[in-house]
């Protein structure tokens, strides 16, 4: 009889004997583990069995005391087997082949081995050597992939702190012409944790390894996929309709060294998705406050902000600034993971920020002012250049001053003005109160979770993200800022303002 490894048994033509059935089994995808095979050797030839290496290692079985001579012999190549008997015991060593070390099979029993016991010995050794053969190659497999996964993520957050160019370079190896293009969208897909790992393939398949397919290191369900393609969307749209539960969010495109802002552009877009028949959705673009300024005196105000910081070499300034752009966009927690780094990390280059800047990030008016002046920087690719340092820079009440901005906030506000439970009230004092609803509710005399349905009440009114901190609350922040409902902050470290000529 021949198959899975087993050579002729003896037996008549076309018959199979029962063991070698059984045998047969432990061969099937189910049912390939080395200890279950050992155990049933154990019990069909009524004997203890150990797997083991040439160092000693236990593999399987139970261990058996052995001539370590005659294993060396085994294990070196000289012999393939050896039988000794003595003592009442009857052993048995096969040499057992394997990828990386050699093994031997001991077995050991009362009764002496006949026809039958050296038979199932002799093949059982042969399906051992192909589990392990199967197994090493397994988990090669499974290293160069988690190898390939790690490098992934490692290029993604290259990529968030804007090192283009060493993205760049570790992509250019195993993945030449990945990120060649300038610009690039951002999409993110949700699944549940359970089968992210198999949603992650079937994206690199989609994608025919022509995106940077990572898995979030900080959403357990989420996938991040970077591509310059155009066709990625349809592609993604087509597998999210194939699968239930699965959503898919999607950046305006954007530069490779803004792949940050992206990212929080399809995050924002995910949230849209779960309410969306398709499941799928792209982030809107519409009116930003900062599209509303006059392009040089936003540069000159972003310069003067940023100017605490420009003494620092030029990698540190522009670690600090990455970081704490992605702070103010997401939890410190989630952008440890984002960037590789532990969460004190984070929380540490965001407090030498605010201590820099002379900022208060509990302060939710000074959080927005400092995420404007970060966007504006990476938007007009550095707030230090075009801006002269003898031109008179502009206050933030006059940026926001301007007719364009008045009126794009007294629209945005004037929609809660339609809500009888007076949205806009509590949604001024819960800013006022840095977010903090046990604090707006006391101020307002009403309880914290009335404060938190009206700020979710306001959600789908203003059509942004309230409850968690973003790009969304910032500009509702802005809005407040600019019609004067809220005070504006005060940065102590920051270069007064030249005044008005």
């Amino acid at each position: 009889m021949t198959g899975g490894g087993i050579r002729g048994t003896g037996t008549t033509a076309g018959v199979h004997p029962a063991w070698a059935r059984e045998l047969l089994e432990h061969l099937r995808p189910a049912g390939r583990d080395v200890r279950r095979v050992v155990d049933w050797l154990a019990g069909t030839v009524r004997a203890s069995v150990c797997l083991r290496d040439a160092d000693g290692t236990l593999l399987a079985g139970v261990r058996l005391p052995l001539d370590e001579v005659l294993v060396a012999d085994i294990t070196s190549g000289r012999i393939a087997s050896a039988a000794w008997e003595g003592e009442g015991r009857h052993l048995r060593l096969v040499r057992v082949g394997h990828p990386s070390r050699t093994c031997v099979l001991a077995v050991s029993r009362d009764a002496p081995f006949d026809r039958h016991a050296s038979d199932v010995v002799t093949h059982t050794a042969q399906v051992v050597e192909l589990l392990l053969t199967a197994h090493e190659s397994t988990a090669a497999g499974h290293r160069l992939r988690r190898a390939t996964a790690d490098l992934r993520l490692a290029i993604l957050q290259l990529l968030m702190v804007e090192d283009t160019v060493a993205a760049r370079r570790v992509a250019a190896g195993l993945w030449p012409g990945l990120l060649d293009a300038d610009m690039a969208c951002v999409y993110v897909v949700e699944s549940d944790p359970g089968r992210r790992d198999r949603l992650a393939e079937e994206c690199l398949d989609t994608t025919g390894e022509e995106a940077l397919v990572v898995r979030c290191p900080a959403m357990d369900g989420h996938v991040i996929v970077v591509s310059p393609r155009e066709a990625t969307a349809g592609d993604l749209r087509s597998l999210v309709g194939r699968h239930p539960d699965t959503f898919l969010g999607g950046s305006a495109r954007q530069s490779l060294a803004r792949t940050a802002t992206a990212y929080g552009q399809a995050v924002s877009a995910l949230a849209v998705a779960h309410f969306r028949a398709d499941k799928t959705a792209v982030y809107a673009e519409r009116t930003h406050p900062e599209r509303l300024v006059d392009p040089a005196a936003l540069r000159g105000w972003t310069a003067r902000v940023l100017r605490p910081l420009d003494a620092l070499p030029h990698h540190v300034r522009a670690e600090l600034l990455a970081t704490t752009r992605l702070g103010l966009e997401f939890t410190a927690v989630n952008t440890a993971k984002v960037l590789g780094v532990s969460r004190n990390t984070v929380r540490a280059r965001m407090e030498r920020v605010e201590t820099m800047l002379g900022a208060d990030f509990d302060d939710l008016t000074a959080r927005a002012v400092v995420h404007l002046a970060l966007h504006t920087q990476i938007n007009l690719l550095d707030g230090q250049s075009g801006a002269d340092p003898g031109a008179a820079s502009p206050r933030l009440a006059d940026l926001l001053a301007g007719p364009a901005v008045r009126a794009w906030a007294q629209d945005l506000l004037g929609r809660l003005d339609r809500d009888a439970r007076n949205l806009r009230r509590t949604l001024r004092t819960w800013i006022a109160a840095g977010g903090n609803a046990e604090r707006a509710a006391q101020a307002l005399g009403v309880h914290a979770q009335t404060v938190r349905e009206h700020v979710r009440g306001a959600e789908p009114v203003l059509e942004r993200q309230l409850l968690a901190a973003g790009t969304d609350l910032y500009e509702v922040v802005l809005a407040h800022l600019a019609v004067g409902d809220l005070e504006q902050p005060v940065f102590t470290g920051v270069p007064q303002a030249s005044p008005p000529g």
